[in-house]
């Protein structure tokens, strides 16, 4: 984790102090249970639950120091637990396994990790949703290839990617579903020395759903699923701050990050205003998808359980998760902020002559009696000289001064066919998909 990619709240649900205190309800709720089936005394649970009411200060340093030597972290744990509580501490950890602690603790915290990311994508959502608003009918160019083609609005563009993260939302909670789930199964997951109820006990305390089969572990699949829809919601936010920057290029400048005041682009240029946010979002989403890798490959365990795959989720959890959390409150507050220049995108759409218009006269000569392939060759043939020349020609002029055209078409006709209205007609009904 890199403290300048991350937040407070989200980094909080990481740190070693959290992770002990998770561990140590799971363990408090598991003796409760097994104080209920008559497994250990009434006693050993309220005296775990009593020293938890002083609220307790987490000694990390202590723990750490026990682990130095038993080189087993729930050991050192446990160990500094019961020199806190006394001898009722003896009936923690009855029938359970280390993975126990470990998997459902790593639950606990995806669960956390994946409401704070879900209200990331809500306020992301909001933004776009009033910005395509704003812009639903403010005309733009749209370009396949990089490479003008037919008009749209802006509000497109961004009513566009509020579908794309409005479905990223959808998956999120599936896969927070998914890996919200509690294994106290003991070793190699037969419950021999464990009853299922305290699973089903502790999963009901810490808003978990029980592990159907576990092994000694809960299956991985879980967990690769949820790094990867991390990783496509990163390449969503990768793609939308990818357009910024192409808007935002000089040549053609249609929208740009909020320059603020103080702010500098370059050290050696000053008239520089960079892309920088948005540079930096695509980094970030490279960060993001590289931990889904390493998180399909942890599927694989031998037999009941290794340990192979817990090195691998001492880094991608916390950084996966911080980096998005980051990443999309960095977005939500480029789109906020995001200045767009309606005068600019107009500009644009008139530089190259009227060529964007050219299919409907393509389907107009069709439609008029003339062949497919004729009506394009004459098109193109009129549409490549206005290409040539920068935009300096008229399509419309070309055409009109065409026998070919003229024998097919009116001049109203033609001039009919260069009417920006005409491809904006049905907008209404795409926001009406999108927004309801």
């Amino acid at each position: 984790m890199v403290p300048r990619y991350a937040r407070a709240e989200m980094t909080a649900i990481w740190s070693p102090e959290q992770r002990f205190r998770i561990w140590f309800e799971i363990e408090a709720h598991a003796t409760e249970a097994l104080a209920d089936l008559g497994v250990v005394p009434k006693a050993a649970a309220q005296a775990l639950w009593d020293w938890w009411a002083t609220n307790p200060a987490i000694d990390v340093p202590a723990i750490d120091a026990i682990e130095a030597v038993t080189k087993h972290d729930v050991i050192a744990f446990l160990t500094w637990v019961a020199e806190q509580v006394g001898d009722q501490a003896r009936f923690m950890h009855q029938g359970m396994t280390s993975s126990d602690v470990l998997d459902t603790c790593l639950a606990v915290q995806l669960a956390r990790a994946s409401d704070i990311l879900i209200a990331d994508l809500d306020k992301l959502l909001e933004v776009l949703k009033r910005r395509a608003i704003e812009h639903k009918m403010t005309p733009a160019i749209g370009r396949s290839h990089g490479i003008h083609a037919e008009p749209v609005t802006f509000g497109l563009k961004m009513a566009e990617a509020y579908a794309e993260f409005d479905r990223a939302r959808k998956r999120l909670i599936a896969a927070r579903e998914d890996v919200a789930t509690c294994a106290i199964s003991g070793a190699v997951g037969t419950f021999a020395n464990i009853d299922p109820a305290v699973e089903a006990h502790v999963a009901a305390r810490l808003g978990l759903t029980v592990e159907p089969v576990s092994t000694q572990v809960i299956p991985r699949d879980r967990h690769a699923m949820f790094f990867a829809t991390l990783g496509v919601i990163a390449s969503s936010i990768e793609r939308l701050a990818t357009e910024v920057r192409h808007l935002q290029r000089t040549e053609v400048l249609e929208a740009e990050e909020y320059f603020s005041p103080g702010q500098k682009g370059s050290s050696a240029m000053p008239h520089k205003r960079n892309p920088v946010l948005t540079e930096n979002l695509t980094g970030l989403a490279r960060m993001v998808r590289g931990y889904v890798t390493p998180a399909l490959e942890n599927v694989a365990l031998w037999h009941e359980r290794d340990i192979s795959h817990s090195s691998v989720e001492r880094y991608i959890g916390p950084d996966a998760t911080i980096t998005l959390d980051f990443a999309l409150a960095r977005l939500t507050g480029v789109i906020d902020k995001l200045l767009v220049y309606p005068e600019r995108m107009q500009k644009n759409m008139d530089r190259m002559g009227g060529l964007i218009h050219s299919q409907r006269v393509l389907l107009a000569l069709t439609q008029a009696g003339v062949s497919r392939e004729d009506a394009y060759a004459i098109v193109q043939r009129n549409a490549m000289k206005v290409w040539e020349s920068d935009g300096a020609l008229s399509l419309m002029e070309l055409l009109k001064a065409d026998p070919e055209v003229t024998a097919a078409l009116s001049p109203q006709e033609i001039e009919d066919r260069f009417d920006l209205g005409y491809h904006l007609k049905h907008v209404d009904t795409i926001f009406a998909r999108v927004f309801g």
